[in-house]
Order: C-alpha cells, then structure tokens, then sequence
C-alpha cells in the first residue's frame, strides 16, 4: 500500500524504479541466504528437506507463473504500461503468488520465536516498495484508475495477511524437518520470482548500475541480519 501510494503521488523515472528494484532484489537474496536457507539448514534433523524444499518452491512458483503469464499477467511489474494488453485477474494473481511465500514465513517465524526477525521483515518491506512502485507506475500508465488500483493492492494486503495467519496456525505442529521445508520452499519461490520476472524488469530500466545497487541491497540486509 505504501508503494502505490507514492507512485501514485509522486512522478518517478523508470529508471529510478529499475534501480529501487534492483536494490530491492538483494535485499531479498540476502534474506534468501541467511534467514531461509541457513535457517532451514539449521532447522532440519536430516540432509533432504533444505534442497527438496527449494526445489519444490522453485517448481511450484514456476508452474504457476507460467499459467498466470498464459492468461494476462507476464507483464504484472512492468513499469511501462505492458499490462494494458493483460488480465486483470492474472495481474492480480500473479501479484499474490509473488507475496504469499514470504508472507508464510512471516508467520511461521512468529510461532517459532515469537517475533519476526527483524532482518527478514526488513527484506520483504524494502524489497515489496518497489515491486508496489513498479507495478502501479505500469497500471498507472496502462490506464488503470487510481481507485481500483488501490482496491487491488488492499485485496493483495488482506491475502498476504491471511497467508501470514496460515503460516503461524498450520506448522504449530510439525516437525523441524517439516519447518526446514516451508523455509526452503519459501527460498525456492522466492529466488525463482528474482530471476523471472523482478531483475530482468531492473536491469531493463537501470542499466548496469542495477548491478551495484543489488550488491548495495544485499550488505544492508546482511548487516541487519548480524545485528538482529
């Protein structure tokens, strides 16, 4: 909601947005690192559930972004006004499929320690304004209404708050193999969603400084995790 109530407000360059993204790319890889996969690694009593985990993260996310694409929604955080020519429904859902991941482990990490740690809800905050920005600048110029603009990102809201829920009620009872895997496959989701659709969409909008402002991202998120 912050996202797009400043690309809604303010004007911004597209290359301002590509490089915000970029930052915002490795800000999430570091969270990818230390606080999924080390965790999960750290977490889990055997040596399968870190990579089967990751890998089913990666295959999941992948088979659902393709039939997204397939109905509207490839172009959902394109800064350009691609989505002119998408569904809304895709867009939409397309949206929720990239926050849902992180939004479970949001609420699993609650039940595990009782608070979020700050290092990760640091990364899927920074890492989100831009994703917001980007992909209400491309509403924006594609000719959507600020109000239904709005109303879809309240929605997105309200159902990654849910998947929070979810995360903290279904895994009170699992097994440190069983969390280890929801990390993992958080990770999975999450470094497969970079790859695909969030840094072809910064390096195409902030040229090769994108390069520096992800390395720049990914420090700041490492040095919160030390100090977490």
């Amino acid at each position: 909601m912050i996202g797009a109530a400043v690309a809604l407000r303010f004007r911004i360059s597209l290359r301002a947005i590509g490089l915000i993204m970029g930052f915002g790319a490795g800000v999430l890889i570091s969270a990818v690192a230390f606080d999924l996969v080390e965790e999960a690694a750290n977490t889990e009593s055997g040596h399968w559930a870190v990579v089967t985990g990751i890998f089913a993260g990666c295959g999941v996310f992948f088979g659902g972004d393709w039939l997204i694409d397939r109905f509207g929604g490839a172009e959902r955080k394109d800064a350009d006004g691609a989505q002119e020519s998408g569904s809304a429904l895709a867009i939409v859902l397309g949206t929720v499929l990239d926050g849902i991941p992180e939004s479970m482990v949001i609420g699993l990490t609650i039940f595990q320690g009782g608070a979020v740690g700050a290092a990760y809800l640091v990364a899927v905050f920074i890492s989100n304004l831009p994703e917001a920005i980007s992909s209400t600048a491309g509403l924006t110029a594609s000719g959507w209404a600020r109000p239904r603009i709005l109303w879809m990102w309240i929605a997105i809201t309200l159902i990654s708050g849910i998947a929070s829920l979810a995360g903290y009620g279904l895994f009170q009872h699992s097994s440190p193999d069983t969390v280890a895997f929801v990390l993992a496959f958080a990770a999975g989701a999450i470094l497969t969603m970079l790859a695909d659709t969030m840094m072809p969409e910064a390096y195409e909008h902030g040229g090769k400084l994108v390069g520096v402002v992800t390395t720049l991202g990914f420090v700041i998120a490492f040095v919160i995790h030390t100090l977490d």
